[in-house]
């Protein structure tokens, strides 16, 4: 287990490149694998949550060539199920995304992952392939999942809207190539409309038109349809550059965040720049670098509907602002890698934050004075970067221990942190 040291800091500066995209980068692999010929993927995010997406479309058959940064995929219309059970890891996207395509795929398919992951329920997919024809097993709702393939007749149902986007996005990947039409409609509100709508970003560069209603409640998919070869360029992953932003608020420094691009891609969490600036926060946009000035940060009340990844490092912004910070209607955080409500309260906690977990959301007042401490990434990469991102400025070292789970989303992300001059040690 590694353990990373982090210092109180007075001034962080300088300039970092934000990592690449995890969300994009796992959708153009899967766009690309399933269309007949070359993709090229460049500036791909190599992290333990993309590879086992990587690997996970290699065993239905298409040809995946890495070379440093970028992949070359040679993509099958026509996959075939693996001999072995595919390991997807602790990555949920890998999952959610592969077990409607097993779908189509000829033979039958296990997909299982490692113990966070066969944590995480899965039951609300597989019922809603289930009103499609399609057979499907697990074990009491959750991982290893057993999917019959054969192909997707076409035809009606639905999935809730606020457990999980990635549901919905597994559903519009295998859903074009269905025999007849298929039909999806959203029970209740659809959380995470970003991601979803990243997903139809995707497909439409991959040539595949979806339906979409005013409100996002109904998805209409004509079936036979087939994805053409598409090159993509990943731009910047605003979710992992958010503890790097935030870094710089807490700290009242200021650094630039380069290939943080604004415009063209749906992009998840963007809206960190509008939240730090109602913080009080000074945000600069110019092309694709963003810069960060810290300065006398005030409390506010964050929506976490559609932004739920925010949720721990938004909390710990809240511990340095002037009074009390509301964060709701993030529930469903409590699937998360771990239940991200209880674990970034008691996290935050042991450093003296004057924290309050609710059923859906955090209550903070602040400002609070941090302590260093001994904490637990319960080996959540969020939670981990938000106690890093917290302890910059507390008294004191704090020690967080589990420190390698950011290798599944931004596996430089202490190195960058030392790089713009924080007190940041791995042992």
């Amino acid at each position: 287990m590694v353990v990373a040291t982090v210092g109180r800091t007075e001034k962080l500066s300088g300039r970092v490149k934000a990592p690449p995209s995890k969300s994009y980068t796992h959708r153009a692999l899967i766009a690309a694998s399933l269309g007949e010929g070359l993709s090229l993927i460049k500036n791909l995010l190599i992290s333990d949550d993309t590879l086992a997406t990587v690997s996970a479309c290699r065993s239905f058959g298409p040809v995946l060539e890495q070379r440093e940064d970028s992949i070359t995929v040679k993509g099958l219309a026509r996959w075939k199920a693996p001999s072995q059970p595919i390991e997807c890891g602790e990555s949920a996207a890998t999952l959610r995304f592969m077990i409607p395509l097993a779908a189509l795929a000829e033979g039958v398919t296990t997909l299982t992952g490692r113990k966070g992951l066969l944590r995480r329920p899965i039951e609300p997919l597989l019922q809603a392939l289930r009103q499609l024809g399609v057979r499907c097993e697990s074990l009491g709702g959750y991982p290893p999942v057993k999917v019959y393939g054969g192909g997707i007749a076409g035809g009606k149902t639905s999935i809730p809207g606020d457990v999980s986007s990635q549901y919905v996005s597994g559903l519009l990947f295998a859903s074009p190539l269905a025999e007849g039409e298929v039909e999806i409609r959203i029970l209740g509100s659809l959380e995470s409309l970003p991601y979803v709508q990243l997903t139809l970003h995707v497909l439409e560069r991959h040539g595949v038109k979806v339906g979409v209603s005013e409100n996002h409640q109904l998805f209409t998919v004509s079936g036979g349809q087939s994805y053409r070869p598409q090159d993509h360029q990943v731009t910047g992953d605003f979710s992992s550059a958010a503890f790097l932003l935030a870094a710089a608020a807490i700290t009242g420094s200021e650094i630039k965040v380069e290939n943080l691009d604004g415009s063209g891609v749906p992009h998840p969490d963007r809206e960190i720049l509008t939240l730090l600036k109602k913080m009080g926060a000074a945000v600069v946009c110019e092309g694709l670098e963003v810069t960060v000035s810290g300065g006398e940060l005030k409390a506010m009340e964050v929506d976490a509907r559609h932004i739920p990844d925010l949720v721990p490092v938004c909390a710990a912004l809240a511990c340095y602002a002037e009074g009390e910070t509301f964060i709701k209607n993030a529930r469903r955080l409590r699937i998360k890698e771990s239940d991200r409500l209880r674990t970034t309260a008691s996290e935050l906690a042991k450093m003296g934050a004057k924290i309050v977990e609710q059923e859906d959301g955090l209550k903070v007042e602040g400002p609070c004075k941090l302590r260093g401490a001994e904490l637990d990434s319960h080996g959540d990469h969020r939670i981990a970067m938000a106690c890093a991102v917290a302890a910059l400025g507390a008294e004191g070292v704090t020690r967080i221990h589990g420190a390698e789970c950011v290798s599944k989303s931004y596996p430089n992300f202490y190195m960058d942190l030392a790089r713009l001059g924080g007190r940041v040690k791995l042992g």
